[in-house]
């Protein structure tokens, strides 16, 4: 947080400088025009581009076989109670709770042979970083931020914009880090972590409520908060005039451009889906309270879809986001019945928008988790972790569509073809966007480090 050494006296309001200098926080202990300064010291002479990615978590390991590799040759113990249905792509038969997603698959690509190599508490650091939690790699939004922020000076909008760490999904927060690329570059979080988890009110998605990190203090009105503007300017002058090495000096700018964001009509219309019509909200399938578990509160967030596309269209280049409740070691099948379709529907309206306004060359969409599950249903009807196979599903970013790479043996345990894992699956998003994944960044001890160690992006797709 930027310091103003001296008298700590208070305007007629109440109001003291360091108040107003914490407008905006962003979180954590810095503030905005913090986080602009740290990122400019990262900034590259690299071109910003249009392209954008949406990587959507299924956290806690969604069902391969329940899903996009069914099975229904197998005993039944391992197909489960599911069948296949045909899509409009041959040889691309997936769950019969997936309909809509079958009249787009020529808009989908499949990967059948996705393997993780490790089954332990931080699996999810895989899905985010490439990397297991030992190797304390930034998160992949928070390498493009970093390398696309030349861009984030002249934008607005943050780079980089996690739905991945609110409730219901808190653990996330973990594992989407910036590590030594700079804490500048941390993503962008709509609420503060921990806003709803505790409280008793239903919760009602990113896109309903008022979006924290944007809002001015208590008290603090848009006419009173310009009146301050040539104030700050002033105080800021004044020290930058007494800083003996200058690096005053430029925190003018990147004052200015928190005040823009703070009182930017094009941030807050971005993240405001109200603007959406009713039409278009209820495609997404907005926010649906389950059934099941209703003292956990979980949720399905279909706005989440809604908002990734309004930011992405706006230009956001990376956003996570985080739904539905995957970790099933026993009512499997019942939670595939409540979790699926609504995936089904949120996935689909989100593929068909970007292809209705032009966005499906620019954008990419990834649909994974951190593994899939146990082949074998247990002794509860659940099914288990298996890093050894699951899926990612790929949209848009001027990728090959249309087609299903790679396929697992008869019971769904292993890759029959090379498997593809998440240094894969990160590489082939660093295509989309433009970005060298053997470029490299210093660490915390200096030592250059390669983005991806495996750098070979999944091919089928190029």
């Amino acid at each position: 947080m930027l310091t103003i050494w001296g008298s700590q006296r208070r305007f007629c309001d109440g109001l003291s400088r360091r108040d107003f200098l914490q407008i905006g926080l962003l979180g954590g202990a810095l503030s905005l025009p913090d986080l602009l300064r740290l990122r400019a010291h990262g900034a590259t002479t690299e071109r910003a581009s249009r392209k954008a990615v949406i990587m959507v978590c299924l956290n806690g390991g969604p069902s391969h076989l329940d899903m996009y590799d069914l099975k229904p040759q197998a005993p039944v113990e391992i197909r489960g109670e599911f069948h296949p249905i045909r899509t409009n792509v041959p040889g691309f038969d997936i769950c019969e709770l997936m309909p809509l997603q079958a009249q787009i698959a020529d808009k989908l690509a499949l990967v059948r042979s996705a393997q993780w190599p490790l089954d332990d508490g931080h699996r999810l650091h895989l899905v985010f970083t490439g990397f297991p939690h030992t190797a304390a790699r930034p998160s992949f939004g928070s390498v493009v931020s970093r390398v696309q922020s030349d861009r984030g000076l002249k934008n607005p909008l943050p780079p980089y914009v996690s739905m991945a760490q609110f409730p219901p999904h808190p653990i996330l927060a973990g594992h989407e880090q910036p590590s030594y690329v700079g804490t500048a570059h941390r993503p962008f979080v709509p609420y503060e972590a921990g806003d709803l988890i505790n409280t008793q009110i239903s919760y009602t998605g990113p896109g309903a409520g008022e979006i924290k990190n944007l809002e001015l203090t208590a008290g603090i009105s848009r006419d009173r908060f310009s009146k301050r503007a040539p104030l700050l300017n002033a105080l800021d002058n004044f020290r930058s005039n007494i800083d003996a090495r200058g690096e005053m000096a430029g925190m003018d700018a990147f004052t200015l451009r928190a005040l823009d964001m703070i009182s930017s009509s094009r941030v807050r219309e971005a993240f405001d889906i109200s603007r959406e019509s009713p039409e278009v909200q209820a495609k997404y399938g907005g926010d649906i309270e389950y059934k099941r578990d209703p003292d956990r509160r979980r949720c399905w967030e279909g706005s989440k879809f809604l908002l990734a596309r309004r930011l992405v269209e706006a230009g956001v280049p990376v956003v996570t986001l985080a739904v539905g409740v995957w970790d099933t070691h026993s009512e499997h099948f019942p939670y595939q019945r409540d979790n699926v379709p609504l995936l089904d529907r949120s996935l689909h309206a989100l593929v068909t928008d970007l292809h209705e306004r032009g966005l499906d060359k620019d954008v990419a969409v990834v649909v994974c988790g951190e593994m899939g599950r146990t082949p074998r249903v247990n002794k509860t009807a659940g099914r288990d972790h298996w890093p050894s196979a699951g899926f990612a599903l790929f949209a848009g970013g001027g990728l090959r569509m249309g087609q299903v790479i790679g396929a697992t043996d008869a019971r769904g345990e292993r890759p029959q073809s090379r498997p593809y894992g998440p240094q894969n699956i990160l590489a082939t998003l660093y295509h989309v966007l433009g970005i060298d994944p053997t470029l490299t960044f210093p660490d915390h001890a200096g030592r250059p480090r390669y983005l991806l160690d495996d750098q070979q992006m999944i091919g089928e797709l190029a």
